[in-house]
């Protein structure tokens, strides 16, 4: 059950004028609502995933050279046999 709150009032007369074929029925619209949502939280998702990967690729291989190449030998060493 979900209470017809004033935001979601609006949301469902503003959903009617987009979907006047549905306009009579509530449950309707509001799953329509839903959807429109899930829609939008997924592609939104989706973009920050995407900026994610973009910001990993702009940095990967900056670290390059930080470490010595033989530095798990020289790590090794450092420990007792």
């Amino acid at each position: 059950m979900i209470t017809e709150s004033d935001r979601l009032c609006e949301g469902l007369t503003r959903a009617a004028e987009i979907w006047p074929e549905v306009s009579d029925d509530k449950g309707q619209l509001l799953r329509r609502l839903v959807e429109t949502g899930v829609d939008t939280v997924l592609q939104e998702s989706a973009a920050r995933t995407q900026e994610r990967a973009k910001a990993i690729y702009r940095v990967a291989g900056s670290l390059s050279g930080v470490w010595p190449d033989s530095w798990r030998e020289e790590l090794r060493d450092e420990w007792p046999a």
